[in-house]
């Protein structure tokens, strides 16, 4: 009898790529069930709720947190993020390799609450690229650009909490290293 599969846990700094990389790996390996999160911020240009974000209000992300409906929550950049707890759960006991994309702030919480999950970490070639992504976007604000950089170095400086680091130099080369730690190659 095969092993149950673990949930996995892909984490990072802001801008190092980690939507890519596993849009990339969907679209190669669809049964790799990815966790949606709920969210207080307003969807961007193209999101679809219930696809990259449940879109929430505040008042509904409050009962969320207080029933414990999350896995983990954060706040960033002024806005709440969190895993809804019982898909996870059910995907995992259904047997379906499950991976969640958060921050470092949800890597620690479900570290606490699920010790067994398997947590890799992103890192970007080098600090000069991260920087160069993050400012390439052109959808933030001069400050808001500023707070995610300040962010990723303290994100950078939490990588040896993790089981396993990724570089990522190339999308197609990290989506096929986390699918091979799921064990779905």
């Amino acid at each position: 009898m095969s092993e149950r599969p673990r949930l996995t846990v892909l984490s990072g700094p802001s801008g190092v790529g980690k939507s890519t990389v596993v849009a990339h790996m969907r679209k190669e390996h669809p049964e790799v069930w990815l966790s949606v999160s709920a969210t207080t911020r307003k969807p961007r240009p193209g999101e679809k709720h219930g696809v990259q974000y449940f879109f929430v209000t505040d008042e509904e992300m409050d009962k969320l947190i207080a029933n414990g409906e999350l896995l983990e929550w954060a706040e960033f950049a002024g806005n709440r993020y969190g895993t809804p707890r019982r898909a996870v759960l059910d995907r995992l006991e259904a047997g379906e390799p499950v991976l969640l994309e958060i921050d470092l702030q949800g890597a620690r919480l479900v570290r606490e609450s699920m010790p067994e999950a398997q947590l890799v970490f992103l890192a970007p070639p080098s600090w000069d690229e991260l920087v160069r992504r993050l400012t390439g976007r052109g959808t933030e604000a001069p400050e808001v650009i500023e707070r995610r950089l300040e962010a990723a170095k303290v994100e950078l400086a939490a990588e040896t909490e993790f089981d396993t680091s990724l570089v990522n130099t190339s999308v197609e080369d990290v989506a096929r290293e986390l699918l091979a730690l799921m064990k779905v190659l």
